[in-house]
């Protein structure tokens, strides 16, 4: 048997997990538009900034929902996010990949996998139906067909079970898989299942996902296989 072939059945095991807003794509800008849309029709001047809320962005609709409220100094928060958040998927929905776009080499890193044997998966909290349209208008839905959204389980991360069932539609084993996130949502997603997590230091954190004490850090994606190779062996 060839090096080759011995390397490819080494890592035929193996599971790559993608996190999707703020891991391959950067969506805040498109997010933070469809957030303040909904504030605007609920009355409210926009409060959410582009650029200075980009990370609050990727904890999804109702953080940015919360930061308005806390913003507009609203009587009950909740009640402005739980009145928001169905017009802000609506306005979302509208508009989801106005701005979005994927990180450099995200995609060639999945590719890159697949050549050497791995499987791939994206487990996200924005909801599947939405997750999946995104991939479709960013041309990707075939290159990650298997997806577990918010909404698939009736639990969503950092609970284990959605990055489990993830792992297992892409046809792997959780016990040789990893994920590749950017938040602490991500990190104790993967603290929960046992597995490895990596995250990215290109997304609103920076360098500063380091304080979550990740098993690897992502600098750029072309580093990713060789990442995946060395805690996955």
């Amino acid at each position: 048997m060839s090096i080759c072939n011995t390397r490819n059945e080494r890592a035929g095991m193996g599971t790559v997990v993608y996190d999707l807003d703020g891991t391959l794509a950067d969506t805040s800008k498109d997010l933070i538009i469809a957030a303040n849309k909904a504030l605007e029709i609920l009355g409210h001047a926009p409060p959410l900034d582009p650029i200075e809320d980009a990370r609050t962005a990727f904890h999804g609709g109702r953080a940015m929902l919360r930061l308005a409220a806390q913003r507009l100094a609203a009587s009950d928060h909740g009640a402005l996010v739980e009145e928001g958040y169905p017009i802000f998927l609506d306005a979302y929905d509208a508009e989801i990949a106005t701005f979005s776009m994927l990180y450099p080499g995200a995609v060639d890193s999945a590719h890159r996998l697949m050549a050497e044997g791995y499987r791939v998966a994206i487990c996200t909290n924005k909801p599947e139906a939405l997750a999946r349209k995104l991939l479709d208008k960013l041309q990707i839905d075939t290159v990650f067909p298997a997806l577990i959204g918010a909404d698939t389980l009736p639990v969503r991360k950092p609970d284990p079970e959605p990055y489990r069932a993830a792992v297992a539609l892409a046809g792997g084993d959780p016990a040789r898989s990893l994920l590749v996130g950017d938040t602490v949502t991500d990190r104790e997603t993967a603290r929960a299942a046992g597995v490895p997590s990596v995250l990215v230091t290109f997304g609103p954190a920076g360098t500063s996902v380091a304080d979550l004490a990740p098993e690897a850090l992502l600098d750029h994606f072309d580093d990713l296989p060789a990442i995946a190779a060395r805690l996955l062996r």
